[in-house]
Parts: C-alpha cells; sequence; structure tokens
C-alpha cells in the first residue's frame, strides 16, 4: 500500500492525513471547503479546522473525489451524519476490493445504523474496516503518542493496514470486531455530554467517576446487543475512548456539555461552531436504538432528552439519582 486517500477535511482527517503521510504514504485529501484546499496546498496547514499545525508538504488536498481513485486504501473521516452522502459520491470511483477504512463515530439519524451498515449499503465493493480510539485530532497531527483499534474481519487485511498505517507515534492494536468499536466511539460521544454537564453544574469528581463507570455499563449494553463482544469494550475504542472523551474540555461533546451545565440552551450550545460535537447528533439515535432492542440507556436517554428541550438540566440529573437502587453489575 502506496498511496492513501483520506476523504473529509475536518480536524480528525487531517490528523489521519499527517499519520499517512509520515508513514510514507502519498497522501491525498478530499475537502468539501475549497478555501481549505488551498491553505492545505499552499500554507500546509488547515487554519479552518486545525489551526496552528504544520502539516507535512506532501499532503495534497482537492476538491474532486476522482482525485483519491488510485488510492490502494481510504479513510472516510466525514462526520458520522454526512457518511452516507460522502460515500455514495465518492462509490463510483472506487474498485473492487479496496479497503475502506471508517473512522467517524457515531449512529444515522433515521435509520439508527452504524458506520459499517452505510458503508455496506453506500460502497458494497469495499472492504471494511474501522479506526476507533482515544486520540485526539491536534495531540495525533503534532506526533504525540497515541494507540487505537483497528477492527477488521479480514484479519491478513486488518495486518496489512495496521503495518501501513502505524508510525513511531501511532500504534494500531488489530481487532476483529467491528460493531464493539464502532459502538464504543458512538455512545462514548454521548457520554461525554453527560459529563460535561456534571462538570458545568459543578456536582464534584465523585459524580463524574460514577457517570464514567455507569456509562461503561450502558455501552457495553448496548454494544452486545447489538452483536459485539464485550471484551472489545474493555479496549481502546470503549474504555480508552471513554475516559479521554469524558475528562477534558478539548473534547467538543464535553465542551457542548460543560456548556449546558453553565446554564446555556442547547441552540446557542451548538450555534456558531465549525467542528462538529458528534455525540449531539447521536444521541437521539443511540436512545431510539436502546429502545428498540429493549436495551437500558438512561444515561445516555438523558442527555437526549436535554438535547431535545425535553427536560431542564437539574430534572435530569433528578430523576436520573431517584432510579431505583439495584445491585452493582455490568449486565451483558
Amino acid at each position: 500500500m502506496r498511496r492513501a486517500g483520506v476523504a473529509g477535511g475536518g480536524a480528525w482527517g487531517t490528523a489521519l492525513a499527517q499519520v499517512c503521510a509520515r508513514a510514507g504514504l502519498e497522501t491525498v485529501m478530499w475537502v468539501r471547503e475549497r478555501e481549505v484546499v488551498d491553505t492545505i496546498n499552499t500554507a500546509h496547514e488547515n487554519s479552518l479546522f486545525l489551526p496552528g499545525v504544520a502539516l507535512d508538504p506532501a499532503i495534497r488536498a482537492t476538491h474532486d473525489f476522482i482525485d483519491l481513485a488510485r488510492s490502494d486504501l481510504i479513510l472516510a473521516v466525514p462526520p458520522a451524519q454526512h457518511m452516507r452522502a460522502t460515500l455514495a459520491a465518492l462509490s463510483p470511483q472506487i474498485a473492487d476490493g479496496l479497503p475502506v477504512v471508517l473512522c467517524a463515530k457515531g449512529v444515522e439519524q433515521g435509520s439508527l445504523k452504524l458506520m459499517t451498515e452505510v458503508l455496506a449499503e453506500t460502497m458494497p465493493q469495499a472492504r471494511p474496516a474501522v479506526l476507533s480510539g482515544p486520540s485526539f485530532a491536534g495531540e495525533v497531527a503534532r506526533g504525540l503518542p497515541t494507540a487505537v483499534t483497528l477492527a477488521c474481519p479480514d484479519e491478513a487485511l486488518g495486518w496489512r493496514l495496521a503495518e501501513t498505517l502505524a508510525t513511531a507515534s501511532f500504534r494500531p492494536y488489530l481487532a476483529s470486531d467491528m460493531v464493539g468499536a464502532e459502538a464504543g466511539g458512538a455512545v462514548k460521544n454521548v457520554l461525554a455530554i453527560a459529563c460535561g454537564v456534571a462538570e458545568g453544574r459543578g456536582l464534584g469528581r465523585s459524580a463524574h467517576a460514577a457517570l464514567i463507570t455507569r456509562g461503561f455499563a450502558e455501552m457495553t449494553r448496548l454494544a452486545v446487543a447489538l452483536g459485539a463482544r464485550p471484551e472489545t469494550l474493555a479496549g481502546l475504542c470503549g474504555l480508552g475512548d471513554l475516559v479521554l472523551t469524558c475528562s477534558s474540555p478539548q473534547s467538543r461533546n464535553m465542551s457542548l456539555g460543560l456548556a449546558l451545565g453553565q446554564g446555556e440552551t442547547p441552540e446557542a450550545a451548538l450555534s456558531g461552531k465549525l467542528s462538529v460535537a458528534e455525540g449531539a447528533a447521536s444521541a437521539p439515535a443511540v436512545r431510539a436504538l436502546a429502545h428498540r432492542l429493549g436495551v437500558d440507556v438512561p444515561i445516555c436517554a438523558a442527555v437526549a432528552a436535554i438535547l431535545a428541550g425535553e427536560v431542564a438540566v437539574d430534572a435530569a440529573i433528578r430523576e436520573l439519582l431517584a432510579r431505583p437502587l439495584r445491585e452493582e453489575r455490568l449486565e451483558v
């Protein structure tokens, strides 16, 4: 594998393009915004989505999907709610059997489908993989040490992808459970909003730890109901990503929750943001998916209700604290 195509020019797509370039791959990024294409190609910086990070001059940006046609692998990095449209537009350029690594974290609204299901419908000729784990775009782009899960049902292909993308500071750990990797990445974004709300409301570190722990139980229950293996969620794509995203305002999802906890309305907290807080779009889909599967996800449901304006923050907190006492166990 010598040529990598990156579909998506946000912060995470830019960071992954850096990873590919550092790994010695010829790297082409498809970017929607023409001004971003220009600044990447001329100033070697994505000043709109990842300002202040010097990009490898070998990275080339384009506004035309046809420029990705010669790639040996594709990293698909649009926001989850735009994944279907991006893959559908890219599909005519993709040869049979091309590896497509899904790098967005979320559940599609309306269909309630994971990104692998969206890929199967829009680009059936592709060979799927999922990349997920604790990874802030700015840190990855700057070359700070990062470990992620690379889930691929084809073990031989998974090893090829891992060896292709690995660098001195970017370490993929191979797994075969794509559903587990996807579910962990989608649900942790919703839980990060809850942790931000607790932080903004000044509920303390004890409440924060409780939300992470009980949120992990929700994540695992839902993932297993979808067909995942519980041990997948104990790894980087589940617990690892959950701890990172719920522990720093650098997380877009936690910062959204922080604003809600400090009294901003959902509309105000979400307005005027260039970067996408995936948890805001995934929360109603996660709640609906859990309801369809008969899985109890009270924290995720509370976040969805707050974002929809169905309940005030303090009322949602009271409802969670008033739930019936129960035995502590990780139900799978």
